[in-house]
């Protein structure tokens, strides 16, 4: 199978564009979405028709099920956001599918011990994995992997990299030169990165290209300064979300 994996797309409709066909000029055959197609961004409606239509598979992401469920454990900035982000998506004509098109998607999809989720093995929409927690919280970690079959992808850091389980460590796809060969019997977690919000200092939109046991992070470029002054012009968005993106941070 020849596919492409991204997540945190964050209402980004021109990064998602970007992704999905460079993508499909690589001859992906099917694309797969680990959630969080809204939040921060100005194009939460056009992002899940987006999903919608070109995504083969999509999971559930927290900012997607704050949607859903009223977010009120967030912050009252993403909150308002995300407020905001439903109104979009409720109007017109398809307001009724997208929503339901988001109530729908799983909290997990695997396949032949392989696992596509949002967070962590552990718990698919919620739990962060960051690279710290090798040092700082192994423990996490290694409950984690004792969810994992052979391969799990997943997202929400916004940091492309992969999680190894003997030993334990962490290597940013950067260190990786953006390439991994995945060896049979190995168990790894592997972060595809964020389509519509980076934040490892690289600013274009990313994600996860493979095909057999190869995988490659792919960059894409886009006009993210078009997008930042989308989100400056909207006063339900959150202003610093436009200089983050701008600098991949």
């Amino acid at each position: 199978m020849h596919y492409a994996i991204l997540s945190c797309v964050h209402a980004n409709a021109d990064a998602f564009l970007a992704v999905v066909e460079d993508a499909e000029k690589r001859g992906v055959e099917q694309i797969v979405c680990l959630g969080d197609l809204v939040g921060f961004g100005p194009d939460p409606q056009d992002c899940v028709d987006i999903a919608r239509e070109r995504c083969a598979i999509t999971t559930l992401g927290c900012h997607d099920e704050s949607l859903l469920d009223g977010g009120a454990h967030l912050p009252s900035s993403i909150r308002a956001t995300i407020d905001w982000s439903k109104e979009v998506i409720s109007a017109g004509s398809k307001g009724g599918a997208r929503l339901e098109y988001l109530s729908k998607l799983p909290q997990q999809y695997d396949s032949g011990g392989i696992a596509f989720l949002h967070g962590s093995p552990r718990d698919p929409v919620s739990e962060y994995l960051f690279a710290e927690d090798v040092r700082r919280d192994p423990r996490k970690l290694t409950r984690a992997f004792s969810a994992v079959s052979k391969i799990s992808f997943v997202g929400h850091t916004h940091i492309p990299g992969v999680f190894m389980e003997n030993p334990l460590r962490w290597t940013a796809a950067a260190a990786l030169d953006g390439y991994m060969h995945y060896k049979k019997g190995e168990k790894v977690i592997v972060n595809v990165g964020s389509v519509g919000m980076p934040r490892d200092g690289d600013a274009r939109a990313c994600y996860l290209e493979i095909e057999k046991n190869e995988l490659w992070w792919r960059r894409v470029d886009y006009d993210a300064t078009a997008v930042a002054k989308r989100i400056r012009a909207n006063d339900r968005l959150i202003p610093s979300t436009a200089q983050r993106l701008e600098q991949g941070i």
